[in-house]
């Protein structure tokens, strides 16, 4: 058994790795993470049993998911659960393997046998031939009740449903999902948490692992939406077959490789000018707070000087806390010295609001040097809701970076909530291609889109880190603000969206590793651990 700690990047020739292998997918990793939906998948299964002997995939997958399983599940008793396809027969071949090695298994099997695909019904029978414990559970034996889960039982493995599902679990499969979660033991799926859509992450009901080894490739349904919650930990078995595959990503993981090399240098022979000018746009009455934060923590991420414009009068004359950030009335921040703006913190979407707003768009963009903007907050909802704020942002010059949460993105596009986040990459790829900016679709595994390129493709990536201590107000004015501080120090917008939202996470998840949270963690408290992390980055190879 082979356990690599990296995986190679996506530039260079596919490496055949050894097919009992998996790799660890490193939130952390400096090589290039590909995402590949089910339709690519598909296409590399069909060319791999094309030229290997038949049963050789499965047998794979099974093996590697035995050595894995004897590496990673607590000792005991193990009960696999084995579905009506070929998922059900990647769990069988392990259930064999791991019989074999002496660990105590048994299979369920939750359809007829004699009804099996071609493989698995060849790996049901060498599992009786090896005297495996078998036990077939159709939903005709059952009866409308689920037989009980074995008291010594102290592992469940999830082989119940594969990436082929197209429709949402019902019926006699929901039934063992549930049962799975009612059992209260943990649970390892295999390539995919059954119920989850492999391409979206949309997954109701869905089987809740705690670890998940994906094969051939990892999907994005992994990482978004429902996919953190019910994958655990994921591991990638690329089965012996060329990693990554040679079929296009759909997507890339956002990993310190995506944005490594833009990194903006640190040395010696530099001034407070040399890393920017921004300004915090918001602070409506009552909401002060939204451009504080996000210039707070423009200043933990660097930024040379950072101002705050405010729309409530009379503004505040200093911060107490941090006072080296400078503090006006909106119209006294001077828009031809801004490296970069943020707007929409705490701004509102009263009349104020959006005259302030149009003569923003209107002097950035006749401004000698063109400051790069991140539009956020009630910025998104201004623009949603008055077309001639759009018109002026479509006809602009300007490099932007918007951030909607799934509601702002829906206002955004047009859509409902649902629609959104039925398909977040999907959406994402949507929302960069209408308003032609860098698109930041927050949410549990937040989506970063790029304006298309001359062809018209959207290059996508999905954010693995982070967690739920971010749903608390005031964490979207932090990254915001974070954002700024890396576009004002001259990272491509791109760039800049993929390292704060990183950085952002990865500080949330320092936070908790360390006690504070996920509840009650606040957004303020992201500031020290992003910024040690954010000078680790630097000293890395590109950051000197």
């Amino acid at each position: 058994m082979q356990t690599p700690t990296q995986i190679p990047p996506t530039h260079a020739p596919a490496t055949v790795l050894p097919a009992d292998a998996w790799l660890p997918l490193d939130t952390a990793s400096a090589s290039e993470i590909p995402l590949y939906d089910v339709a690519a998948i598909r296409h590399v299964e069909a060319t791999a049993m094309a030229s290997l002997p038949a049963f050789e995939l499965m047998t794979r997958a099974g093996h590697t998911a035995a050595a894995w399983l004897a590496h990673h599940a607590p000792a005991g008793p193990l009960l696999l659960l084995a579905g009506p396809g070929n998922n059900g027969g990647d769990a069988l071949v392990a259930a064999t393997r791991l019989h074999q090695a002496g660990r105590q298994v048994q299979v369920w099997l939750t359809a007829e046998p004699d009804r099996l695909p071609a493989d698995a019904g060849r790996a049901w029978l060498e599992a009786r031939a090896a005297g495996v414990t078998l036990r077939a559970v159709p939903e005709t034996a059952c009866h409308g009740t689920l037989p009980a889960i074995p008291g010594d039982t102290r592992v469940l493995v999830d082989g119940l449903l594969g990436i082929g599902l197209n429709r949402a679990a019902d019926g006699f499969m929901a039934q063992w999902i549930a049962h799975l979660a009612d059992s209260g033991l943990p649970v390892f799926a295999l390539d995919i948490p059954s119920g989850l859509f492999a391409d979206t992450g949309a997954g109701a009901p869905a089987v809740r692992a705690c670890r998940t080894l994906t094969f051939i490739a990892a999907k994005p349904g992994l990482l978004t939406l429902d996919g953190r919650d019910c994958a655990g930990e994921v591991d990638i078995a690329p089965l012996g077959l060329p990693y990554p595959p040679t079929q296009p990503a759909c997507a890339t993981v956002n990993v310190p490789a995506s944005f490594a090399s833009a990194l903006p240098a640190r040395r010696h022979a530099t001034n407070k000018g040399t890393f920017g000018s921004l300004a915090v746009i918001g602070g409506g009455i009552g909401m002060t707070g939204a451009p504080l934060l996000g210039a707070r923590a423009a200043l933990h991420l660097g930024a040379g000087r950072v101002h705050i414009g405010f729309l409530a009068q009379p503004a505040p004359l200093l911060d107490p806390v941090h006072p080296e950030l400078m503090l006006h009335p909106i119209a006294e921040i001077a828009l031809s010295a801004m490296s970069a703006l943020v707007v929409g913190p705490g701004m509102g979407t009263g009349t104020a609001a959006r005259e302030q707003f149009a003569q923003l768009l209107h002097g950035s963009a006749c401004a000698a040097e063109l400051p790069a903007l991140v539009l956020d907050a009630d910025a998104l909802n201004l623009l949603a809701s008055d077309a001639a704020l759009a018109a002026m942002l479509e006809g602009s010059p300007l490099v932007r970076v918007m951030t909607p949460h799934p509601l702002e993105a829906a206002r955004l596009a047009g859509l409902g909530v649902a629609d959104i986040q039925r398909d977040r990459l999907a959406a994402a790829r949507l929302l960069a291609t209408q308003w032609q900016a860098v698109i930041v679709l927050k949410g549990s595994g937040t989506v970063i889109a790029a304006p298309p390129d001359a062809g018209g493709n959207v290059a996508l990536s999905v954010n693995p880190t982070g967690n739920a201590g971010l749903a608390t107000a005031g964490t979207g004015d932090v990254l915001a603000g974070m954002i700024g501080a890396l576009l004002a120090q001259g990272m491509p917008a791109l760039q800049a969206a993929q390292t704060a939202v990183w950085l952002h996470g990865r500080a949330a998840d320092h936070l908790v590793a360390h006690g504070t949270g996920p509840a009650g963690l606040t957004a303020s408290e992201l500031y020290t651990p992003m910024r040690s992390l954010f000078n680790a980055l630097l000293r890395g190879p590109r950051g000197t």
